[in-house]
């Protein structure tokens, strides 16, 4: 709850536009945006659970592998961590910020092994999907400029469906 609460700060925080129009549309996609981030992540988590089948460590289910704690509490961090490098800040506020939502989703992450619920391979796996689908989802849809730049495009073919271009630069 703290990292979505977090998320929606940063959300709100971000410049927007001067207008009551710019703003509703720059808000709109951006969470639109963002929302796609967390969806993606979340039917990627239970898609992998499925086809693994790892059991809990608390032999509860064969879900163990990976979090969908992790992986949520990782995309939502990632992308509050995205937003506040829309906001101007100081260096130490900002690193206060980062290292804080770092330190919430560290914790989800270990509360979930302390449960019983996963291995720690379970919720470090997670982590770096939810870190990936959020740089991945902000990086190629928002049109900000990042030190990464991913984009990601679509383009239709004459009857026969479409071809998906996924580009890295670094």
């Amino acid at each position: 709850m703290a990292t979505e609460v977090s998320y929606l700060a940063t959300a709100l925080a971000t410049p927007s536009g001067d207008s009551s129009g710019d703003w509703i549309r720059a808000k709109s996609k951006g969470i639109g945006v963002e929302l796609a981030a967390m969806a993606a992540t979340s039917i990627t988590t239970n898609v992998l659970k499925a086809a693994v089948g790892r059991e809990r460590p608390n032999g509860e289910n064969n879900e163990s592998f990976p979090s969908g704690h992790a992986s949520h509490s990782a995309v939502v961090t990632q992308l509050a961590e995205r937003n506040l490098s829309s906001v101007e800040l100081s260096d130490g506020t900002r690193l206060a910020l980062d290292i804080g939502l770092d330190a919430l989703t560290a914790g989800t992450a270990w509360a979930r092994v302390e449960a019983g619920a996963h291995f720690p391979s379970d919720t470090l796996f997670s982590i770096g999907l939810g870190n990936y689908m959020g740089m991945l989802f902000n990086d190629a849809f928002m049109g900000l400029d990042h030190s990464s730049h991913i984009s990601v495009s679509l383009t239709p073919l004459s009857g026969r469906g479409a071809e998906l271009h996924w580009q890295v630069s670094f």
